[in-house]
């Protein structure tokens, strides 16, 4: 009889954390592994999840869409929602931004922001496929957590070849 108490005592504890897991990354935090070298050399993509970057996501940006130029985002692809991109937010909703290495000048629809990845010429992003909905937005990365020789903050920066939007 103390056996199956004890399974009982452990069968509660485990489904009571995984519940706990799942509202905390639903709502919360996710974790995500890097794929692709958009992001190189800020973050290092690859088919193995143990050879490439892990990064943490915060949610809590998304209540109000509360970002900055260069934050690195987590947003899902605008031509299949399967698929999760990580890039850095270049342009604002209402900003007017100059496209890289071209003269043309673009302004950011409302409800919209432009993203492009570190690493231009691996990258698919806002350059392809247009300024992306707000509402494809899944959080702001904050933090590499693997591997642990990379493990920090994700700093917010401006990529060095582009003027800053006006």
């Amino acid at each position: 009889m103390g056996t199956r108490n004890q399974l009982w005592s452990i069968a509660k504890m485990s489904v009571t954390g995984g519940v706990i897991g799942i509202t905390i990354s639903d709502r919360y935090v996710t974790v995500v592994a890097i794929k692709g070298h958009s992001m190189h050399p800020t973050m290092t993509g690859t088919d193995s999840a143990l050879r490439g970057d892990i990064v943490l996501a915060e949610k809590g940006c998304l209540d109000q869409y509360k970002f900055s130029r260069g934050d690195v985002i987590l947003f899902k692809c605008p031509s299949n929602h399967k698929e999760v991109f990580v890039k850095r937010l270049i342009g604002l909703p209402g900003e007017w931004i100059q496209l890289p290495a071209s003269s043309e000048i673009i302004k950011v629809p409302q409800g919209h922001c432009w993203v492009e990845g570190d690493n231009a010429a691996r990258s698919w992003d806002s350059r392809s496929f247009g300024p992306i909905p707000l509402g494809l937005i899944n959080g702001r990365v904050t933090h590499i957590i693997w591997p642990p020789s990379k493990m920090g903050r994700v700093e917010r920066k401006w990529p060095e070849d582009r003027i800053p939007p006006f």
